[in-house]
């Protein structure tokens, strides 16, 4: 199956690609390119954010490429200063100018900090003007999560978290599942954290297909119906990313790796208050 035709159809009916290209931490310098050579890869799912400082740039890329409009899934996310109702909508406009749109495919609450009660209101205003085709929410656990669902008229169309062969929050997708949720990975491939690539099961595993590491942990994400957004600034690494719909795990591999989970992030716990501290302190303009 080509991966232009691999999709997810989330609660609200939008149909969203389960594998896109992630742009967080490419210098904003290169992103135009990175972006520009990814769409001619053909991801046609972009996901950036306004704290990523990048948004223009990807903005351009998506204008020059030619590609229509309606083929393209395009994600962005609000910062924590900017929640509350009346910043969250200029905050949203401001972004939807930097990319050059007219509307988003999804728009999503960065953190689950700040105002975000408020922030969620004006999203839904969004939404129901048609400006956010979905919205939805990124790094909720399931407390704050359930939450926002039982107090407000909108249950998020998707919830963007780290989600990689070390933490792979199985026991948390029952639960967005019940809830109509769409479980979106972040980090993938843990930045390279436990010295994943050169893991011995994922590499087994990847001999007995002829498949890297990599896509061997992007195929695993699939087969579970997560949305997985790899990051590559190389066109060669690009590519390779996006064949992994020629193949399909077995259950024996789906289980060994299963049983490579810590149950702990490999990078930060949001429910940290030094951590918490640290991010509602982090401005972006």
């Amino acid at each position: 199956m080509p991966a232009q035709n691999a999709y997810v159809t989330l609660n609200n009916g939008v149909r969203m690609p389960i594998l896109g290209f992630g742009v967080f931490q490419v210098p904003d310098e290169q992103t135009e390119q990175v972006v520009t050579d990814a769409l001619a890869a053909g991801y046609r799912a972009i996901d950036t954010a306004a704290s990523y400082g990048n948004e223009e740039a990807v903005g351009r890329a998506i204008a020059k490429s030619g590609i229509p409009r309606e083929e393209l899934f395009i994600t962005t996310k609000m910062w924590i200063q900017h929640t509350g109702e009346a910043t969250a909508r200029r905050e949203f406009d401001k972004s939807l100018r930097k990319l050059g749109l007219d509307y988003l495919d999804l728009y999503l609450i960065h953190q689950p900090l700040g105002d975000y009660y408020s922030s969620w209101h004006a999203m839904e205003k969004l939404y129901g003007e048609g400006l956010a085709k979905a919205i939805g929410v990124s790094n909720f656990y399931p407390d704050r999560l359930v939450d926002l669902i039982q107090h407000n008229d909108i249950t998020p169309a998707v919830n963007q978290i780290e989600a990689h062969p070390f933490f792979q929050r199985a026991d948390y997708q029952p639960l967005l599942r019940e809830h109509g949720v769409q479980i979106e990975s972040w980090g993938p491939f843990a930045e390279g954290k436990n010295e994943l690539f050169t893991n011995p099961t994922l590499t087994k595993i990847g001999e007995g297909y002829g498949k890297s590491v990599a896509q061997v942990v992007l195929r695993w994400l699939i087969q579970r119906d997560i949305v997985v957004i790899p990051k590559s600034v190389r066109p060669e690494r690009m590519a390779q990313n996006l064949d992994v719909f020629d193949f399909e795990l077995a259950g024996d591999d789906m289980t060994a790796i299963a049983a490579l989970d810590t149950g702990a992030s490999a990078f930060f716990d949001h429910r940290d208050p030094a951590m918490v501290t640290w991010l509602g302190g982090r401005r972006v303009d």
